[in-house]
């Protein structure tokens, strides 16, 4: 039977949340662990009320700073953890300012691994003030496990050679500009921030791992034959801790095309002295064999290189040399122009 319209499974139901936000950055000191905040900021700047961080934070968002009364006064309606730090857990000493929060009448919306309503002064002051714990990093009940059925419809997933190098802002980046070619296609989150911002998804890393690529299936249904759904990667099959939720969501979501997103520079895996940055063309390598298990025409599509620390003229160079090198279109999603659009036809497969 001919499907007429992307389906929208059962999980994939839009969250209820408080809005505009006053995003909490707590004490953190490096911009890769204030993901979720720069996410918001960059994709959802109009629930964005201003920014909040603790003595010691060394990462600003360039939005107004306020404290919980400040941000409330200014229409604030709910105080968002804007850090995803190593373990997802919620450090004793920011337990004053969360309190405080709840106090001057904010909600709280947490994706972390450590759930709000888990943790009891925060429990026990919600009730007494009214006010709701909003934990986002939840799956869904009753998932299956990972059958391995072909779906109908195309599916692109970000792949990275480590964690925080902009796989979500490059699917981000990649369904929109395939809207803005009359392309029918859609992003689908599989990380707490990306929730957040499109509102409905799937939070891979809370998946029980015998379900993690069931999760994944239903993440990118059926679809019609000219649909794209462009799936927010997780994680890299050479991390040292994350790899079974990358490798989940590679066999469940069957992707027909890879993006591999980089970061140049960097070295070593991020939070993980000593084990080295796998390469593009390993990270290339990896994924299409291991991908060909659910998807035997797996192909990378091309590179999605973060050059967010060089001039415009550096990373055009850089971007140019490395598509040269590699023989594939090689973008920065964020400075868009003609690499873009190259990459966005090879994911597309047009030769243009």
């Amino acid at each position: 039977m001919p499907i007429d319209a992307v389906a929208e499974p059962a999980p994939l139901q839009s969250l209820d949340l408080p809005q505009p936000y006053l995003l909490f950055l707590g004490d953190v000191q490096h911009p890769a662990f204030a993901k979720t905040a720069f996410g918001l900021r960059d994709w959802a700047p109009e629930r964005c009320i201003g920014e909040y961080a603790l003595p010691g934070a060394t990462v600003g968002l360039g939005l107004t700073q306020m404290d919980p009364g400040q941000a409330h006064a200014a229409g604030a309606r709910a105080l968002v953890i804007g850090v995803a730090n190593v373990g997802g857990v919620i450090p004793a000493h920011w337990m004053p300012a969360l309190l405080d929060a709840l106090s001057n009448g904010l909600d709280l919306i947490g994706g972390m691994h450590t759930r709000l309503s888990e943790v009891a002064p925060l429990r026990e002051h919600a009730q007494r003030h009214g006010r709701r714990l909003i934990d986002v990093r939840e799956p869904p009940a009753d998932l299956p496990t990972g059958s391995g059925r072909k779906r109908s419809g195309k599916r692109l997933l970000t792949v990275g050679t480590d964690c925080a190098l902009g796989k979500k802002y490059t699917a981000l980046s990649l369904a929109r500009a395939m809207r803005a070619l009359g392309i029918d296609a859609t992003f689908r989150a599989s990380g707490q921030t990306g929730l957040l911002i499109a509102g409905r998804g799937i939070p891979m890393d809370a998946v029980i791992a015998d379900f993690a690529s069931g999760a994944a299936e239903l993440l990118s249904p059926d679809a019609h034959a000219g649909h794209w759904d462009v799936i927010e990667g997780q994680g890299s099959l050479s991390h040292p801790a994350y790899a079974g939720v990358s490798l989940a969501l590679l066999h469940g979501s069957q992707p027909d095309a890879i993006v591999v997103c980089h970061e140049p520079g960097r070295t070593e895996l991020l939070g993980y002295p000593g084990y080295a940055l796998p390469s593009i063309e390993e990270t290339i390598d990896l994924n299409l064999r291991l991908g060909r298990r659910t998807n035997p025409a797996i192909r990378c599509a091309g590179v999605s290189l973060n050059t967010s620390q060089l001039d415009p003229t550096q990373a055009q160079a850089l971007l140019d040399s490395e598509s040269a090198r590699l023989g594939l279109p090689v973008a920065d999603p964020i400075r868009g122009g003609a690499s873009l659009q190259a990459l966005v036809r090879a994911c597309l497969n047009d030769p243009g």
